[in-house]
């Protein structure tokens, strides 16, 4: 087991801390509106609340002094001071393994149970991420409060959590439907990838890379099938690369994770659209079908949709056969023939109820590749 620093898992302390800092912050907000200036700005208040946790060191090492007991080393002070600093402002005990870059997986069985998965494949028992179940909960709260597009909810009326983070990993959680709170963060290692980097690391050879460079380039339609983990959205990435800057692009996903808009230098004019849950009162949802639509008439050089999930690929795959070609997207399958079948069983459940007979005329005339990619192990 992989021992965080003590005064990282003495959330007692923590929450002590923040607690204090976060009072004083909220009296600063309210003098300053009274007074009638300017509210700080993030990095100002980012800063001020440094400051603050700096004295509340002092103060703590001054009482330990008295008490008789050993100031804690400066190690020691450095953890403690990320660590509140980390549950004012970032992910709070899930920041310092999001930090970690040898991390690519991060699963916990409620607060305590916690495995990660590094990237040469070893898995490691983790310290706790909360002091219980219910600060675990309450962290996944804010997280869907600040970290989306818009707030997303987590609560016992909506017990599942979709969500990217701010450096691309992906977090999904539920509660109330398992007997402890459970949570997996996927990391996006590749933010940014090529086919030349896809070269380097082994995944495809010069060949194919030529062949799907040329592929995208030349407009064609591509799905790209396989497992989970297995390097979907990577590849996506690498494949939007070889889209030349000049082309207007709108991707859609479920949940943010491409990170195409984030890349000005490659993709300058990029719409990244996401859906979006209903609110308490079932208003406001805004589904992956309606958002291909929309973004067609937001006339894009290419439509991306991050993954297939649901009747959008109707949508799609009209675009795809209606001019809008060079489309991407990828879709979950187990093989290349499951790719078809996929896609089958997604318009047939579809609000349309298209049968396969129409589904493979309409995945005929819009789909040009199926690109399928698995994992491959040494034995």
């Amino acid at each position: 087991m992989i021992q965080a620093p003590p005064e990282v898992t003495n959330f007692a302390l923590v929450r002590q801390i923040r607690e204090r800092v976060a009072a004083t912050l909220a009296d600063r907000r309210k003098d300053d509106d009274v007074a009638g200036r300017p509210a700080l700005t993030q990095e100002a208040r980012q800063a001020y609340a440094a400051e603050l946790i700096d004295e509340e060191l002092s103060v703590l090492a001054k009482a330990r002094i008295e008490d008789g007991r050993p100031r804690l080393n400066l190690e020691a002070e450095e953890a403690l001071a990320q660590a509140v600093y980390d549950a004012l402002f970032a992910a709070a005990g899930l920041q310092r393994l999001l930090e970690d870059e040898s991390i690519t997986d991060v699963h916990a069985n409620g607060c305590d149970v916690v495995w990660i998965r590094r990237a040469d494949g070893r898995k490691e028992r983790e310290a706790p991420i909360a002091a219980s179940d219910e600060e675990m909960i309450e962290l996944i709260r804010t997280m869907g409060a600040r970290m989306g597009l818009g707030e997303r909810r987590f609560d016992a009326g909506s017990p599942q959590l979709d969500l990217r983070l701010p450096d691309g990993s992906r977090l999904s959680a539920v509660m109330a439907v398992s007997a402890r709170p459970t949570l997996s963060i996927r990391r996006h290692r590749f933010m940014t990838v090529t086919l030349d980097d896809l070269i380097a690391l082994g995944a495809i050879d010069e060949a194919l890379a030529s062949f799907l460079a040329a592929a995208v380039y030349t407009r064609n339609n591509i799905v790209v099938g396989g497992g989970t983990g297995v390097g979907k959205t990577t590849l996506l990435r690498a494949l939007a690369d070889v889209i030349p800057a000049s082309e207007r692009l709108v991707t859609i996903e479920n949940t943010l994770e491409l990170g195409l808009d984030q890349c000005p230098e490659a993709h300058p004019d990029v719409v990244a659209l996401e859906a979006r849950e209903a609110n308490t009162e079932g208003q406001g949802a805004v589904s992956m079908a309606e958002l291909v639509r929309r973004g067609l008439r937001m006339d894009p050089d290419r439509v991306i949709v991050g993954e297939v999930l649901g009747d959008e690929i109707l949508s799609l795959l009209n675009a795809m056969s209606q001019g809008n070609d060079g489309s991407l997207c990828t879709i979950h399958a187990n093989s290349s023939d499951g790719v078809f079948r996929r896609i089958a069983s997604y318009a047939i459940q579809s609000p349309e109820r298209l049968d396969i007979v129409a589904t493979n005329l309409l995945i005929a005339g819009a789909v040009n590749y199926v690109v399928f990619i698995d994992s491959a192990y040494e034995v």
